[in-house]
């Protein structure tokens, strides 16, 4: 032991005093907090950076932001707080949190450069309790996927942006045009009968076959939908979407909304088993037959998203989308060249040079029509029937702008702003053809004309609807004149604004045959 410890030691005369070793272990010390500070600061600064989320107002617990938000014009309170916040910002509906992207730049960044992130569907309450999360409106993940690349496959072998389809909007543009004639020029509201001929093109395709304006079943259809519409105006509706836990206990016309999309479901049903009773696989007559047809190719496929369900859920969609969105832009349409008699009168003259009176217009007119063709942009464009577009979400945590969007969150990727964009359309709250034309008069076209939506969700039946306003309009204008009960001047075109749509206000005209 002593040779350990004796003062002759090796280990004794190569140690270090005391004093030097305390300071060399304060300094090892000093030097490992001060790495672990910066390791720790360089974190923070990743993480803060990266979990900055979109500002906005305050939320209160459960309400939100109730007290920011007019529920009956919620594209107003946006705009006003898209002053205050900027271009990206939060809002909360209730509890749920909704990202709002204001203004051109950031819609194309996030549904086109950013298309995989924000192709999500966000749903709000009221569109959960409607359509359950299927079809292919509100589904999302592979059953999204593969039910719109079926529809929009199925849809263009049944004639949708063909020929076939052409002539059948033609033959119910003339059986519009009849139905009109025996008004004999007396002043009605052209409402039911526009939505009867537009409903009828998109049941020839789902369907098989168009309806008899006077068949009951088409006309308690349409009368359901057009109760949805005037539904979604009430102050009950709109504050689902923020308390829908209260409102479910809550009587109210949301309740009746629900009920009425149910009997719709029920009809189509009906329908289907009509189908499946009747129909030659080797030869399917409709959208129902070629998806039944699919669902027995698919029959050993334990998690097929082929099934009644999502048939019955897709057809609904399509009927809705099908009907509703075309037949408000037309009445619209009508509502706005009485407003503007000039404006009637150049489309009639151009369509007198083109197509003149004794044939029916057709889409190979459309080249041949710039002024006819921006009038039909702008009725869109002003109408802005959709403000807020059908709500998306992010499906993955998502950096977007220097903000960290979480997944899942309900994304509102507005059109308000990009439709009324001053610098893109002078004087947006005009109503000008001139938005859309060149100094030459040639048909001007704008990367701002979103009215369909943009991106992996832009809407199915684009270019239906297209085909449908042009066919449907050149023809009434090409037939009859538009004369409203009121001086021009006091006819009023500022759109109502409901829920999730711009409609426009009710009106009589009288329709004198050329």
């Amino acid at each position: 032991m002593d040779g350990f410890t004796g003062p002759t030691s090796g280990f004794s005369e190569t140690s270090l005093p005391q004093p030097t070793m305390e300071l060399l272990g304060m300094t090892t010390i000093f030097l490992l907090i001060c790495i672990s500070c910066l390791l720790l600061i360089t974190t923070w600064r990743n993480i803060s950076q990266n979990m900055k989320q979109p500002p906005g107002p305050i939320a209160l617990p459960l309400a939100g932001n109730i007290f920011q938000l007019n529920p009956r014009n919620l594209p107003e309170s946006l705009k006003k707080l898209s002053e205050k916040y900027g271009p990206v910002f939060t809002i909360h509906l209730g509890p749920r949190k909704i990202v709002v992207l204001y203004g051109y730049d950031v819609v194309k960044e996030a549904l086109i450069d950013q298309a995989d992130d924000f192709s999500g569907r966000g749903n709000l309450p009221l569109l959960e309790r409607l359509f359950k999360g299927t079809g292919i409106v509100t589904s999302n993940g592979e059953t999204w996927k593969q039910l719109r690349r079926f529809a929009l496959t199925t849809l263009r072998d049944f004639g949708v942006g063909k020929r076939s389809i052409d002539e059948r909007i033609q033959e119910e543009a003339h059986f519009l045009v009849e139905r009109i004639r025996n008004t004999h020029a007396k002043p009605f509201n052209p409402g039911r009968f526009l939505i009867h001929a537009v409903s009828n093109i998109i049941c020839s395709v789902v369907f098989g076959d168009r309806f008899d304006y006077k068949n009951k079943e088409f006309l308690t259809l349409i009368c359901l939908l057009e109760e949805n519409s005037q539904l979604q105006n009430t102050i009950q509706t709109q504050l689902y979407n923020f308390f829908p836990t209260l409102m479910e206990f809550l009587p109210g016309p949301h309740k009746k909304m629900v009920k009425n999309i149910e009997e719709i479901d029920k009809f189509i049903l009906e329908i289907i088993v009509q189908h499946q009773k009747t129909r030659d696989p080797t030869c399917p007559r409709d959208f129902i037959d070629a998806f039944l047809n699919k669902m027995d190719q698919e029959k050993g496929n334990g998690h097929s998203e082929f099934t009644v369900e999502t048939l019955s859920r897709t057809t609904l969609d399509l009927f809705l989308a099908g009907t509703a969105t075309t037949s408000v832009t037309l009445r619209y349409g009508l509502l706005a060249v009485q407003k503007y008699p000039e404006i009637q009168e150049k489309v009639q003259k151009e369509i007198d040079r083109v197509i003149g009176r004794d044939r029916s217009p057709c889409m190979a007119d459309r080249s041949q029509m710039p002024y006819t063709d921006a009038v039909i942009h702008e009725i869109q464009r002003f109408l802005d029937f959709n403000p807020l577009n059908v709500p998306h979400s992010v499906i993955k945590d998502t950096k977007f702008r220097n903000y960290f969007i979480p997944k899942d969150t309900v994304i509102f990727p507005m059109l308000t702003p990009i439709l009324h964009d001053s610098k893109e359309f002078p004087n947006p709250e005009e109503f000008d053809p001139g938005h859309f034309l060149n100094a030459n008069g040639t048909f001007k076209k704008s990367h701002f004309f979103m009215p369909f939506s943009a991106g992996k969700r832009i809407c199915a039946g684009e270019g239906l609807a297209r085909m449908e306003l042009f066919i449907f309009l050149t023809s009434i204008l090409q037939n009859f004149t538009l004369k409203p009960v009121v001086d021009h001047k006091d006819v009023d075109i500022t759109p109502l604004i409901a829920s999730l749509a711009n409609v426009p206000r009710p009106y009589e005209v009288s329709f004198v045959p050329r």
